[in-house]
């Protein structure tokens, strides 16, 4: 049997995992990674950050339009993202990979690649995991950090006066699903840049380090679209948020994509899901480099666009239509 005939079904469970964790070089803070009943880590600050998330085939990510690397560097970036949204350098990742025996055995692999490249750009590992067989493709992620001396920047110390500021894009993800979802067969530059903005997301996770440094109150993974994400801050400390659009406008991929599907580009900026840009909230007049101002904290509740409620929905919801 070739390579390209082997099946998960036929490799089996172990021999996979095998394969799987040799892909999978372990970083210094691994004391004990794949091959036992648990993963041991170094937590040299005596505290670890830890996260979930979920990807579901259909859901967050289709093998139509996404390779099998595409969706382990989206699975990896997603939690790596809420780690360093906490001001933590992440360490460690966790694997449930729930797989259809009939799957080709080079996807898992592919995946793994996906999972080991992420990880690399901020010096994590993947250190176990569990393998599961069902007729769906799920991928369930735990990340771990090390706060290293600092203390976590939570959602609640947002306070009236700070600067609000955001890195990384904003509605490049929507942008690329709703091209996705479209089927368009007309592909430029411009399309080819949010497409793989969806598939492949890339969080500035140094910046959002960065901002921890210099103080920041507040500090969030903008997953599930700007509003929605500011609205938490918001909530959890107790304050209002009130943003600039001349800051937040479109970036010129944005405004060709959205002439060519009959959208809104500032909708995709303000309530696009899935970029993992950071926000921050952040005292004194000095912003970090890399980052840029988008508006301010203020007294009362709520987040606002130029002083006024936004009229579109506010961000993704799972839930939402239930």
């Amino acid at each position: 049997m070739g390579s390209n005939d082997r099946t998960v079904g036929s490799l089996g469970e172990f021999r996979l995992i095998d394969l799987i964790a040799a892909r999978l070089p372990q970083g210094e803070q691994v004391l004990i990674g794949p091959g036992d009943d648990a993963a041991v880590l170094r937590a040299g600050d005596g505290r670890v950050v830890a996260t979930t998330d979920v990807l579901a085939e259909g859901k967050h990510f289709r093998r139509a339009w996404s390779s099998a690397y595409d969706v382990g560097r989206k699975a990896a970036a997603q939690s790596l993202a809420d780690v360093a949204a906490m001001g933590a350098r992440p360490t460690a990742l966790l694997i449930g990979l729930v797989l259809p025996a009939e799957l080709p055995a080079d996807w898992p692999l592919e995946l793994a690649d996906g999972l080991r490249d992420e990880c690399a750009r901020v010096g994590a590992s993947v250190v176990g995991g569990d393998l599961v067989r069902d007729e769906r493709i799920t991928i369930a992620v735990a990340a771990f950090g090390d706060l290293g001396g600092h203390d976590p920047v939570t959602r609640h110390g947002a306070r009236p006066g700070d600067a609000v500021a955001v890195a990384g894009r904003l509605g490049w993800s929507a942008a690329g699903l709703a091209l996705l979802e479209r089927g368009t067969a007309h592909r430029t530059p411009a399309a080819d840049a949010v497409i793989g903005a969806h598939c492949r997301p890339r969080p500035p996770y140094d910046l959002a380090l960065c901002a921890a440094d210099a103080g920041a109150t507040a500090l969030i993974d903008v997953s599930d679209g700007l509003l929605q994400d500011l609205g938490h801050i918001a909530t959890a400390s107790g304050v209002a948020i009130d943003l600039e659009s001349t800051a937040l406008l479109p970036d010129p991929e944005l405004l060709e994509v959205a002439a060519s599907v009959g959208a809104e580009p500032m909708s995709w900026v303000l309530t696009g899901g899935e970029d993992h840009a950071f926000a921050a909230c952040l005292p004194g007049p000095d912003i970090p480099v890399g980052w840029r101002r988008v508006g301010r904290v203020t007294q009362g509740a709520d987040v606002t666009v130029d002083g006024r409620e936004f009229s579109g929905t506010g961000g993704f919801d799972h839930f939402r239509t239930l």
